[in-house]
């Protein structure tokens, strides 16, 4: 009788449903990059109140803000399909989920497009069609011509493309008016002018990533000094554009006064960088820009619910 003991398989053990779902819900969510979504709807929910000088119905705000997160994380998963082969090669963005492979190209943009079919519809039936429409050109413009047309080719890519990020303020107005005039215009001016001083801060931290990648971002062609001053004038830009707001719109002193404390703070802190253009300096600025623009807005909604009431 023989003595060979045939060797026994591995066990495999296959991963519960539950956790697999979670994990995959995770991967397609990061595809959307939540945080931009969050900050571009920062400045939807103000325009909303400003243009409706009080609250608008919980119906119409909630279809706003779900559309317009449905359209900006979109958007923002085709902008993840179209450079998956940049984001490799940079540190900051190779554990995205198509560098990592853990989500399939063909299914991320089929999930982008189907959010903004989503967006469109909704926007559309609960809304007007201004407020889809905006919604729609502000993720085309997005894709095509910042990211796929500007970035690769230009350093004014962020100046010009940032019109896109600058969209969902004019889309909360459309949606309570159904029309746009100087006071939209001037919060979209806002998000505009703030744009590349924020986004440059970024650039300026990750500066050897964008430069591995060939992007050729405002810190890579000019050097952190160069980027510095650029960011100073786009600094003391938006805080200018910001004091016209009272001049055509509902807002006052509440929205003053904290204008004009955030906006001493930010110039105050972009004249740090300006003289010391260090990475750890870059870094409390993008984190200051963040922090400013949505108290700025904020301050906007509670200006006109302080005076409704």
């Amino acid at each position: 009788m023989s003595d060979f003991v045939a060797p026994s398989r591995p066990v495999v053990v296959s991963e519960p449903w539950a956790k697999q779902i979670r994990r995959a819900a995770s991967n397609y969510l990061a595809l959307t990059k939540p945080r931009v979504v969050e900050l571009l709807l920062v400045t939807t929910l103000p325009a909303m109140i400003l243009a409706a000088r009080g609250l608008p119905s919980l119906g119409l705000v909630v279809a706003v803000l779900v559309g317009g997160a449905l359209s900006a994380g979109g958007a923002n998963t085709i902008n993840c399909w179209v450079e998956r082969d940049r984001d490799q090669l940079m540190r900051r963005t190779r554990h995205r989920p198509l560098p990592m492979g853990t989500v399939e190209p063909s299914r991320a943009l089929v999930f982008g497009l189907v959010l903004e079919v989503l967006a469109v519809a909704l926007l559309w039936s609960v809304a007007n069609v201004l407020a889809a429409g905006l919604a729609l050109a502000a993720a085309v413009f997005y894709v095509f011509v910042y990211t796929i047309w500007l970035k690769p080719r230009t350093v004014q890519n962020i100046v010009i493309g940032g019109a896109a990020g600058a969209v969902p303020a004019l889309v909360g107005w459309a949606a309570v008016t159904g029309g746009l005039g100087v006071g939209p215009w001037i919060l979209f001016a806002i998000v505009f002018c703030w744009t590349p001083a924020h986004f440059w801060a970024l650039a300026l931290r990750y500066r050897e990533d964008y430069a591995a990648a060939s992007i050729p971002m405002l810190p890579v062609v000019k050097g952190p000094a160069g980027a510095a001053t650029q960011i100073l004038g786009y600094t003391v830009l938006v805080v200018a554009v910001s004091f016209t707001l009272p001049l055509v719109t509902a807002v006052g002193a509440i929205y003053l006064g904290v204008a004009a404390a955030l906006g001493l703070a930010f110039i105050v802190q972009a004249v740090r960088l300006r003289r010391d253009p260090t990475n750890q300096r870059a870094i409390a600025f993008f984190g200051l820009s963040n922090t400013y623009l949505a108290l700025l807005f904020a301050a906007v909604a509670l200006d006109v619910l302080v005076h409704a009431h």
